[in-house]
């Protein structure tokens, strides 16, 4: 009797599991992940080339340059050490990668409702109470709602919706800009961006604004319990915090 009993308060104190990314969203996800770590060293050892940017069609080192960086050090670049065509390789090859995995993940996502079902924004989640609330549980670590631990929170839902849908697309679009090869499938694609050196400066900034996602994402991760969320990416399952079976 009282072994059943212990058995009984192991599973009692066992958090209880949920199935919460997909096969799909796992595997987008991590050759995402390495897609993008190779295109951002590589990107800066493209840079490190002409580290200035301009607005408009031409720039050279003469012309006004609306930023200037001093070359990225060798540990931040792919490769190591100066190589331009090596970084244009290997910049080129994952850019690949990474249009038609998130053109996948896009078809997919749309087929099997993870969009509709995770990262639909409803009117009600913009409200400034609900924003307001969300953010004093992000400051105090807590970053599951209690009654539906599974789900995505609003700002969540707004960061990923932004990389997926807004960010890539336009460093996509803006690389693809950059290639002289696209001049004659795409000649108004230079014009969308407002000339070769504006699409160059709007991939910069797309970049940027993606690694600083990274930093932010990872460092959630860490403050969530790194363990459990990894697992999750891996194995689909997610072990709910803080909660008794």
């Amino acid at each position: 009797m009282e072994s059943a009993e212990r058995t009984d308060d192991r599973k009692a104190a066992t958090p209880p599991t949920v199935y919460r990314h997909r096969l799909v969203t796992r595997l987008w996800h991590w050759v995402n992940a390495l897609a993008v770590f190779i295109m951002i060293g590589s990107g800066l050892m493209i840079f490190n080339a002409h580290p200035r940017l301009y607005w408009g069609q031409y720039g050279a080192n003469w012309d006004h340059a609306w930023l200037e960086l001093p070359r990225f050090p060798g540990w931040a670049t792919l490769p190591s050490y100066y190589s331009l065509s090596g970084a244009r390789h290997w910049h080129l090859f994952f850019a690949l990668v990474l249009g038609f995995g998130l053109l996948a993940y896009m078809v997919l996502s749309l087929l099997n409702r993870h969009f509709a079902r995770d990262l639909r924004i409803r009117p009600a989640e913009l409200a400034p109470r609900h924003l307001w609330a969300d953010l004093k549980a992000h400051l105090a670590l807590r970053f599951h709602d209690p009654a539906d631990p599974q789900a995505y929170n609003i700002f969540q839902k707004l960061a990923y919706a932004g990389v997926v849908f807004v960010l890539l697309p336009v460093l996509i679009l803006s690389g693809l800009a950059l290639s002289p090869n696209m001049d004659a499938a795409w000649p108004w694609l230079i014009d969308v961006f407002g000339g070769r050196q504006s699409a160059r400066s709007v991939h910069f900034i797309a970049m940027a604004l993606t690694t600083l996602f990274i930093l932010v994402h990872l460092t959630l991760v860490l403050l969530a319990g790194p363990i459990d969320e990894v697992r999750s990416m891996i194995t689909g399952w997610w072990r709910v915090p803080g909660e008794d079976a």
